[in-house]
């Protein structure tokens, strides 16, 4: 059965801010706000997107949202699981690195403790990110795979 890789994903995002709206819900809507962090979204996407265009994996990575919609090749599947595998690697190091370096930044401001509790939130906030970008490359890397092994069957008939 042939599965439109966009609709899964639009459905775990819906699934993704259902679940949030959930779980905040009685903190109030100043409670989401407690979630965003720019620079820490931004130091994943510097790693993840030069990162996949330093490797020349970028193009792969980008037709991974088509698997399903269009044909590939064995060759072009291989490609594109190999390039959403560099995704979350690339994922797991940027939160990596922003986690590091908001606890340095914390560390070194130590002597204001009414400041430690919203630094340390901050330094979580780079995983819990990983975390989301994870739930949405998971199923392209799924549907990539699961593709590949179709077409080997096929091949095999």
């Amino acid at each position: 059965m042939k599965k439109n890789i966009r609709l899964v994903l639009l459905g775990e995002l819906i699934l993704f801010v259902a679940l949030f709206l959930l779980i905040t819900w009685g903190w109030g809507f100043s409670a989401i706000t407690w979630f965003l962090d720019l620079p820490s979204i931004i130091v994943i996407l510097l790693f993840i997107i030069p990162g996949l265009m330093i490797m020349g994996e970028w193009k792969d990575f980008i037709k991974a949202f088509s698997v399903g919609i269009r044909q590939f090749s064995l060759l072009e599947l291989k490609n594109i699981i190999g390039a959403v595998g560099a995704a979350q690697k690339l994922t797991v190091y940027g939160a990596l690195f922003a986690i590091i370096v908001s606890a340095v930044l914390l560390m070194g401001n130590l002597d204001d403790p009414s400041t430690f509790g919203p630094n340390l939130a901050v330094c979580f906030l780079s995983g819990f990110y990983a975390v989301i970008l994870e739930f949405f490359l998971l199923p392209l890397r799924l549907n990539a795979e699961r593709r590949m092994n179709e077409e080997m069957d096929m091949g095999d008939e």
